[in-house]
């Protein structure tokens, strides 16, 4: 379950930490490709550092850093919590609207509702079991709110794409499989640097 109550200051520094890791690893990542000959376009990187820093927003609000513990507190009923608490509802629906946004313009091949549906829950499904280890409660809440959010974003992107040109989303995206490895090292890295070398470097500039 996000926490929203943080302090802006420790969201601040919670995300300086935890994005500049993640900006070393992008620059080797696209590196790497460049010297393998894989064809890039700088759109799809500029926007791929767009995208990075918004999921290592995700993993700032759901608390996502390093804690040993394994102290699960989980919640098996739905609806209930959404009743009780529709503040944090809301915002665990608008949390996940830039990811259902983000990912048809980045990846062609994930321009179906289906594939972001599943996208939206996996990615809020391993939050959620990182959560069992002291870092929040594990939510079933959680689960559907952030699937619908990412449902909505994927409808807002498809009312953009009527008034954008399709010029422009060609230079943002890539159409082959490398989608779906690519999309999988931005998260399960993320999701690494922000448990292993983000605390330290919150630790140091704090």
């Amino acid at each position: 379950m996000p926490n929203y109550g943080l302090p802006w200051d420790i969201i601040g520094y919670r995300l300086i930490s935890g994005y500049l890791p993640v900006m070393v690893l992008l620059i080797i990542y696209f590196v790497i490709l460049q010297v393998s000959g894989k064809k890039q376009k700088v759109g799809h990187i500029i926007l791929s550092f767009v995208f990075e820093f918004y999921l290592v927003g995700i993993l700032v609000m759901t608390g996502i850093w390093f804690k040993p513990s394994f102290s699960p507190r989980i919640v098996y009923i739905p609806f209930v919590d959404m009743i009780r608490g529709p503040v944090d509802t809301v915002l665990n629906v608008f949390l996940f609207i830039p990811l259902g946004f983000f990912l048809p313009i980045m990846y062609e091949r994930h321009d179906r509702i289906i594939k972001i549906l599943l996208t939206g829950l996996f990615i809020s499904l391993s939050v959620e079991l990182v959560q069992l280890f002291g870092s929040g409660a594990t939510d079933i809440n959680d689960l559907i709110t952030n699937t619908v959010g990412t449902c909505i974003g994927y409808g807002l992107c498809k009312i953009f794409q009527r008034i954008v040109p399709k010029s422009w989303f060609k230079a943002l995206s890539i159409e082959e499989n490398w989608c779906y490895p690519e999309l999988t090292v931005f998260w399960i890295g993320n999701m690494f640097l922000m448990i292993t070398v983000q605390p330290v470097i919150y630790q140091t500039i704090r």
